[in-house]
């Protein structure tokens, strides 16, 4: 028993070191096949026995925070679950990392716009001198005809690659490309919705992770005027809705010389997805409060224990292994109610987490790790 739990959890360590994405189709399954659903509403549809989930997540949602939230939660979705005769779930980091991206996604696409506001920013910033809600002007397509307007980064990918032609058009007229706020490009997005004939909102879909989306960050020479995307990750990016990110791209592509510089489709999300997910899973832990927390919540009491059955700093630092949100969610569902047990047995009370605290002991965990690679 105790060797098994030892080396499951040196397992989940290990697992983070091949990359993960997250998508948060396969997370919805996840949410479905695990029985998440039996007891969770995700904002106000489905079971009311835990607490609704979509709440739960915001814009500042990163795994740290779905892990601290899973671990306070645990001993009593535990005891719920076997009174219910419920099978409790178990992750992997890929499962967890899937799962994050499902909750978060559903917060993170965008303001709720309002047709009539996008109606009038539409006039005041000039759009409709060029773009007609219903007849074509000079090759531009009317509003009526803006498919694209489903999809906020798609609606930029496009402006984008006709930014070129765009200012030459606007300077003729005497008019500046608009500056656009996250709110103001979803307001203009719904009231496009509504001109084209779309009621519908958009789905909530997200999928990142590393790969392409870097690869189009450097081939794309964004990395020519903001560097590593480590040192253009340091912005604040972590609050931001999709929209905010699109309307962020259209006001810095607005000012630039784009060149030959242009974006097939799809592009722009997978350089936006990179960003956002590389920001996220990131994390601002601080190593030495770390330290604090691992002493505070009493976790040498077994992981300085041989005879607890649980690993050691040492073993779970071995080769370097890293450890994130999703490696500590995973090793939840997969050994909690066995560490639960020892804990009872040594009457230690489980620990309660801030998404600061956890953060600070992925970070004191990975400083240990690296450590231990030296």
């Amino acid at each position: 028993m105790k060797t098994g739990l030892a080396m499951a959890l040196l397992t989940a360590g290990a697992l983070y070191g091949a990359p993960l994405s997250a998508d948060s189709t396969r997370g919805a399954e996840v949410f479905n096949q695990e029985g998440c659903i039996q007891c969770h509403a995700l904002r106000g549809v489905g079971a009311s026995i835990g607490p609704d989930l979509g709440r739960v997540a915001d814009r500042g949602f990163t795994p740290a925070t779905l892990a601290a939230t899973m671990w306070n939660h645990a001993p009593a979705m535990w005891t719920k679950m076997r009174q219910l005769n419920f099978q409790p779930p178990v992750l992997d980091e890929q499962q967890a990392a899937d799962l994050f991206a499902f909750f978060y996604s559903v917060r993170f696409f965008e303001e709720p716009g309002d047709a009539s506001r996008g109606k009038t920013l539409f006039s005041s910033r000039k759009c409709i001198v060029c773009h007609s809600p219903t007849q074509p002007q000079r090759g531009s397509k009317p509003v009526s005809e803006w498919t694209m307007a489903y999809d906020p980064l798609e609606l930029v990918e496009i402006m984008w690659n006709h930014s070129t032609g765009m200012r030459a058009e606007v300077e003729r007229r005497g008019i500046r490309l608009p500056l656009l706020t996250g709110q103001e490009l979803a307001d203009i997005l719904v009231y496009a919705r509504r001109t084209v004939g779309q009621t519908r909102t958009p789905s909530p879909v997200f999928h990142s992770g590393p790969g392409q989306g870097e690869a189009l960050f450097e081939s794309k020479r964004c990395a020519s005027c903001h560097g590593e995307i480590t040192q253009f990750l340091s912005g604040g990016l972590k609050d931001k809705t999709l929209t905010g990110i699109a309307a962020d791209m259209w006001n810095h592509g607005r000012n630039m010389t784009l060149g030959d510089t242009t974006l097939a489709p799809g592009e722009m999300r997978q350089i936006a997805d990179f960003i956002w997910f590389s920001r996220a899973v990131e994390g601002r832990g601080e190593s030495g409060s770390g330290a604090h927390v691992f002493a505070a919540k009493r976790c040498a009491v077994c992981h300085n224990d041989p005879s607890s059955g649980a690993p050691s700093l040492t073993d779970l630092a071995a080769n370097g292994r890293s450890f994130s949100g999703v490696t500590m969610v995973s090793v939840l569902t997969r050994h909690g109610p066995a560490m639960l047990e020892r804990m009872r047995e040594r009457h230690l009370p489980w620990p309660q987490f801030t998404a600061g605290e956890m953060s600070g002991l992925i970070a004191y965990l990975n400083t240990r790790s690296a450590r231990n690679g030296r």
